[in-house]
């Protein structure tokens, strides 16, 4: 079996049903023995440019290993969906399961403001500041590993 990374934009006004489709793509590729070793949800994002004059789509990442089987049936169901504006499959050489860089971003603005409210009542340094945001974001990673 061969491991993908999937990319999937969803039209915003189709944000509620995201959650039914994870699982639809879930159960396709797990009925075929597939494997999802990452998925992730990023949420409503602005464009680069506009797709069909939308500003706006729903992100979704997934990191799956399987058969050509499972992929030619996923694109042919992503490819024929009026939800999905858009979406890319790239083929991976190995399986991906640390938190992309999106997330790690978006955990990252979590732990900000509690470092900042730590360092107004002491006299750390920026320095030790920004090796607790480290430290914090290791014990994110492998909390989620763990997962």
């Amino acid at each position: 079996m061969r491991h993908y990374e999937i990319v999937i934009l969803v039209h915003p006004d189709q944000s509620d049903q995201v959650p039914e489709m994870i699982k639809k793509y879930q159960e396709k590729i797990k009925s075929k023995k597939g494997v999802v070793h990452r998925l992730e949800d990023w949420g409503r994002r602005q464009l680069a440019y506009s797709i069909d004059k939308v500003q706006k789509a729903h992100y979704l990442l997934m990191n799956i290993e399987c058969d050509q089987e499972v992929i030619d049936d996923l694109t042919n169901t992503l490819r024929f969906s009026d939800a999905i504006l858009r979406h890319l499959i790239i083929k991976s050489d190995k399986a991906i399961t640390k938190p992309s860089p999106m997330k790690r971003q978006k955990k990252a603005k979590q732990i900000a403001p509690s470092l900042s409210k730590k360092s107004t009542g002491s006299s750390e340094s920026e320095e030790e500041i920004l090796e607790e945001a480290e430290e914090a974001e290791e014990e994110l990673e492998t909390v989620e590993g763990e997962e």
